[in-house]
């Protein structure tokens, strides 16, 4: 059998040049504006990554700058708006040094990572994303003087915002909070803002959507203290929590604006990298399908050798001893467990045709799956993150082929009787699916999307009984993946790099992105309140960053 795997390829995901970078910023004071019902005098922000300025993976000062709430507050001033201030990182590198990820199980720092990494960076030369270059000089136990109208803090969830003691879990929050012990949610209150805006809620499903779906759809538990970072939060929890932080907003007369959840299926980082993309040519085609009928063989006959053992075993304890009566067992046992195997096992001949074909995932291993692994369907989702290289030059979510398999194979069609249980294993082995963490499956989809649509349902439905503007960020987002949205005779999508709209991350939106979100937010609040907040140049924005 052909060593193929070494000419498998994946569909074209190099990154497509995208404009240069340039410094164009709008510029001037507006023109005196009416705040209408409206009262900008003080404006806060809460929310998480988006609010704050997050952009390529990180927070610097550069995303902080251009983050959708800053630049609404330099057109409220127009109309009476007052200052906005900023927690700003030290500098444009973001994140914070020698932090490092730890195992969750141990507690222990997992070497080479970061927790808080530096942006990345577009290297338009050779069309790849990196971090930096560089070591962030912001100290995370620096406790800046505030208070801040931006609120936003990176990685906040809905419970996070009143949780007392937030910052000593995380330094986003921590290195601009009052004091150890206060809240987000205390800290904004205690600004008496006239005028606010809340995005919230997205980190309650998205974190489970960027691990892989590793995390735990909390569906009946109602005790946040108990969730991990990457679980999806109880629908009742943020039913019950939502209203609250509304309540303690308004509760001065203030008036604002919300923004509902976008769904994850229109980030790039779940739409960017093609689940087809195992490229194959007819040689290449028919030989892997020729392998997965051979690791149907070793299964069926290691599920043999087991019934067939046992079978033996069991009639030998019972007394039986005579040569022919032994070999009546086995094949009748021999018979018995393959065609109670077969319906099983004939799962995993997958066939392989020329051209596109879906990646090998691993899933749970049920009664049903016995090995855990299943081919892609059409909905199912990689994640941006997922290691590339791998999957073009390594086998990932196919076959790691290596010469001792090779050899193998080779026996399994000349002399099947003579492979030896250690050969067999390095046959079933040698199947390279991709780990949960790098793909959404269709299951870890359904419980996203019903969690979004219950949180976004229950943002609509205080907006309303508040009676506060209200912004359909999902809808919108939707757009950017269908037709894209038209920015001064120019297209911006959500396609990553290319797209304009969004940063490296995939996730988080680049310059120009926020610059259309916050026209379209103001646009909103004008439409309720009767004022008439004027619109950033959102074609003088960058899209992403270059090197």
């Amino acid at each position: 059998m052909k060593n193929y795997i070494k000419y498998i390829s994946i569909l074209s995901l190099a990154l497509v040049a995208c404009e240069p970078e340039f410094d164009n910023e709008v510029s001037g004071t507006p023109a005196p504006q009416s705040s209408g019902e409206a009262d900008f005098s003080t404006y806060v922000a809460l929310g998480n990554s988006l609010t704050a300025g997050v952009a390529d993976q990180t927070l610097y000062i550069d995303g902080q700058q251009v983050a959708f709430p800053v630049l609404m507050a330099e057109q409220m001033k127009a109309a009476g708006g007052g200052e906005f201030t900023v927690p700003f990182m030290a500098d444009n590198i973001g994140g914070f040094p020698g932090i490092p990820e730890t195992d969750p199980e141990t507690g222990d720092p997992i070497p080479g990572t970061l927790q808080f990494p530096p942006r990345l960076v577009f290297d338009a030369s050779n069309r790849t994303v990196n971090p930096i270059e560089g070591v962030s000089t912001t100290d995370p136990t620096e406790v800046l003087d505030g208070p801040f109208n931006n609120m936003g803090v990176p990685g906040a969830k809905s419970y996070h915002l009143g949780f007392s003691g937030y910052g000593q879990a995380n330094p986003f929050f921590g290195r601009f909070a009052s004091e150890a012990t206060t809240s987000v949610l205390a800290d904004a209150l205690s600004q008496q803002p006239t005028f606010f805006s809340l995005w919230i809620g997205a980190n309650d499903v998205l974190s489970y959507a960027t691990s892989g779906g590793t995390g735990i759809n909390q569906l009946t538990n109602t005790d946040p203290s108990t969730y991990g970072n990457d679980d999806i939060t109880n629908t009742g929890v943020f039913a019950s929590i939502y209203p609250n932080i509304v309540d303690a907003l308004t509760a001065n007369g203030a008036k604002g604006l919300i923004m509902n959840i976008p769904d994850v299926k229109s980030l790039p980082q779940f739409t960017t990298v093609p689940n087809n993309a195992l490229v194959l040519d007819a040689e290449q085609a028919t030989s892997l399908t020729g392998f997965f009928r051979a690791y149907v063989g070793v299964l069926t006959q290691g599920a043999v050798v087991q019934a067939v053992t046992q079978a033996i075993t069991q009639a030998q304890t019972n007394g039986v001893t005579d040569p022919a009566a032994l070999a009546q067992i086995q094949a009748q046992v021999t018979e018995a467990a393959i065609a109670q195997a077969s319906p099983v096992l004939s799962q995993y001949a997958f066939t392989f045709n020329p051209g596109p074909n879906r990646f090998i995932i691993k899933t749970d291993v049920t009664p049903t799956n016995p090995q855990g692994i299943k081919q892609m369907t059409e909905s199912e989702l990689l994640l941006l993150s997922i290691n590339q290289t791998a999957l073009r030059e390594q086998g990932y979510g196919s076959v790691a082929i290596t010469p001792e398999v090779l050899a193998v194979l080779g026996k399994l069609q000349t002399a099947p009787e003579t492979v030896t249980p250690e050969e067999g294993f390095l046959v079933l082995n040698a199947v390279n699916p991709i780990v949960d963490m790098d793909v959404l499956d269709d299951t870890e989809i359904a419980e996203i999307e019903t969690a979004t649509e219950a949180f976004n349902t229950t943002i609509k439905a205080v907006a309303e009984e508040k009676d506060l503007a209200f912004y359909d960020a999902n809808a919108r987002l939707n757009v950017l993946s269908t037709t894209g949205v038209n920015v001064n005779g120019s297209v911006i999508t959500n396609a990553f790099v290319s797209g304009g709209f969004f940063s490296l991350d995939g996730v988080h939106l680049s310059p120009r992105g926020n610059a259309v979100i916050a026209n379209e937010m103001m646009e909103t609040i004008n439409a309720k309140y009767g004022s008439t907040l004027q619109p950033v140049a959102s074609g003088a924005f960058p899209t992403v960053r270059l090197k």
